[in-house]
């Protein structure tokens, strides 16, 4: 049985000043509290840096700092280096960081300790943009979305992270999501057990950056696993397992219509996202096992 948390207590502070309806602080919460109070913790600038705080004031109760945006891993991978030579294999080392800082700019650090197994779990927010700092497009802005760096859509799809990860056969991978928070809580359970690196990468819904009622998160979010435009699933020990199977994938067009970003996109862009959704889906369930 695995506890939610849904309000503010434990390892967290009330009062974050967070957008309403933000994702990003079930995320926090439920990964710091599913890791216990022996964690370290390093947030980059960004959305999450509200809970690292300023100067003497932090909203987290277990020990971390705010790092540079494009060293995120590096940090980890330091205070991780100093833990273990003081004897301590207990303490877990946790890198919280939004797409831009994990996907773009801080890519070489997170595939630094990929490459050399450092034992970090990195947490990875995506909330598809650079929303605290204007909402300019990332390489983890999905085709189609309007930002103020895409005025007119983005021509490109969405960097698959997960993919990158695998690539360099770390202990464990996993997708999750705000609309599955048992799943992503259960992904955390087993993250912090990996001998080795071990990448969450968490679908995080941003009212403000995606232009939706704050009231709709889940249900965006939810929409997205229906239409296989967000896909749950796990690679552990070389195996990929897809968690939460949908039989006939809902067309993607009910996931984008719920959000202002996608608004200027034409008939013919949604054909060709739907093509690619479908595609990508049906290659993952073939990976399988």
């Amino acid at each position: 049985m695995y506890k939610i948390v849904t309000e503010a207590k434990g390892l967290v502070s009330h009062g974050v000043n967070a957008c309403a309806g933000c994702g990003l602080e079930l995320v926090f919460r439920n990964v710091v509290q599913a890791l216990g109070e022996d964690t370290v913790v390093i947030i980059p600038p960004g959305c999450a840096a509200l809970f690292s705080g300023i100067d003497n004031v932090t909203n987290m109760k277990i020990a971390g700092y705010q790092c540079n945006l494009e060293n995120t891993a590096a940090s980890a991978a330091g205070v991780r280096a100093g833990l273990d030579a003081q004897g301590n294999t207990h303490t877990t080392v946790l890198a919280f960081a939004g797409d831009g800082a994990t996907a773009d700019i801080g890519l070489q650090s997170l595939s630094g300790i990929m490459e050399r197994g450092d034992r970090v779990l990195y947490v990875c927010y995506d909330n598809e943009a650079y929303m605290n700092t204007g909402i300019q497009g990332s390489s983890a802005t999905p085709y189609g979305a309007n930002t103020t760096t895409t005025p007119a859509g983005k021509p490109t799809y969405k960097k698959d992270l997960l993919k990158i990860a695998i690539a360099h056969h770390i202990p464990y991978a996993a997708a999750c999501s705000v609309a599955n928070l048992p799943d992503l809580v259960k992904k955390v359970k087993k993250a912090k057990g990996v001998d080795g690196p071990a990448l969450l990468h968490v679908h995080t819904p941003c009212p403000t950056g995606w232009a939706y009622p704050p009231a709709k998160s889940i249900e965006v979010c939810r929409m997205a696993i229906e239409t296989g435009a967000w896909v749950l699933y796990e690679y552990e020990n070389g195996r990929i397992t897809v968690n939460r199977k949908v039989k006939e994938l809902r067309p993607i067009r009910d996931y984008l219509s719920l959000q202002g970003r996608f608004k200027k996109m034409t008939e013919v862009d949604m054909e060709v996202l739907q093509r690619e959704t479908a595609s990508r889906y049906r290659e993952l369930l073939a990976s399988e096992g």
